[in-house]
């Protein structure tokens, strides 16, 4: 498979580009980006990779799929360029600014009959898939709170609209695994934290969802926490499970690791860093599970090649989207919103 890439910023270079790269049977084509300054990082980073103009010029030379990794403002322009010239598409997130949006990129893509997915990259994150196993073997029993954070001491992520705001960005993550865990949700509270200095760009979040099947999701995001508190918290009727810290991924990206480089290491958990299992004085280690952005795009591909479905549904995405919708809306109101379809 023929892959190329649009946008080279901090996304498509560490969360992208180096997945494409190291795909089994497929082609990284090359990147979309007319900046120098990232054509010259491109360059140093994969030699080899070719920079491209536009999304024709890269179409031109021939792709099966494309990967668009841009700013949320410009990005669903790009998405349905890349539908209208009839290659399989990737969105990363937030998918939409809105619902709306969303619904008219899917319209567009089931209209000229081309596959859309959304980069929901952490439903393959180590410590989501050891929660998951969890779940499914009835290890906590009936779940009652979920609680989800990423928080962080980011003070330069401040004022950054590029994902819409810490709500649209890491929020569509948070979201769409509690979404995948415990289903439809039926009302929605929220609070959004702004900066004096930038009013209009969020920067922290609280959501509170009310799933269908009475469980209780809590999520949390913050570039100015100092003492982050655990990243899952889930209790359940036979027990509660917890474990600190996000999946070790994305800091091995950062530092110039890849799944190559790594081999059967990759996404693998220290010790230290695996999560507990308590009820009352019990308390037990839990390993945890590998961690595996690949397997994404391994069935993306399977998708494209007709041979599985798509690892992430866009209509997954577009549910996500209309509960970050209602959280923008609880916040402004300061009230909760339903959003239980009738």
């Amino acid at each position: 498979m023929r892959i190329g890439l649009v946008g080279y910023g901090h996304g498509g270079r560490f969360f992208h580009a180096p997945l494409i790269a190291t795909l089994p049977g497929a082609t990284f084509v090359g990147v979309v980006t007319r900046s120098a300054e990232r054509r010259q990082q491109l360059s140093m980073d994969l030699p080899g990779v070719k920079a491209f103009d536009s999304i024709g010029q890269i179409v031109e030379a021939g792709v099966d799929a494309l990967v668009i990794s841009t700013t949320l403002k410009g990005r669903p322009a790009l998405v349905l360029e890349a539908i209208e010239h009839g290659v399989a598409v990737v969105s990363d997130k937030p998918f939409a600014a809105n619902a709306e949006q969303a619904q008219a990129l899917i319209t567009a893509a089931e209209r000229q009959g081309t596959l859309l997915s959304v980069y929901q990259n952490r439903r393959w994150d180590s410590d989501y898939l050891t929660l998951r196993k969890l779940i499914d073997a009835g290890a906590l029993g009936r779940i009652t709170r979920f609680e989800s954070r990423v928080e962080r001491y980011s003070p330069q992520a401040l004022g950054n609209a590029s994902g819409g705001g810490w709500l649209r960005d890491l929020g569509s993550h948070l979201v769409d695994q509690a979404l995948q865990l415990f289903g439809a949700v039926d009302r929605v509270f929220a609070q959004l934290h702004y900066s004096t200095e930038h009013p209009t760009v969020d920067h922290g979040f609280f959501v509170s969802l009310t799933h269908a099947n009475g469980v209780i999701s809590h999520l949390w995001g913050n570039a100015l926490q100092n003492s982050p508190a655990p990243r899952f918290r889930v209790s359940g009727t036979l027990g509660c499970y917890t474990v600190e810290g996000l999946d070790g991924q994305e800091e091995a990206l950062m530092a110039g690791k890849t799944p190559k480089t790594e081999g059967e290491h990759w996404g693998a958990e220290e010790h230290r860093r695996w999560g507990w299992f308590e009820q009352g004085p019990e308390r037990e280690r839990v390993p945890s599970e590998k961690g595996c952005w690949t397997q994404f795009y391994r069935q993306f591909q399977a998708a494209v090649q007709g041979q599985g479905p798509l690892p992430v549904d866009v209509y997954d995405a577009l549910e996500t989207t209309r509960i970050l919708d209602a959280a923008r809306l609880s916040a402004e109101r300061q009230q909760v919103v339903s959003t239980k379809i009738e």
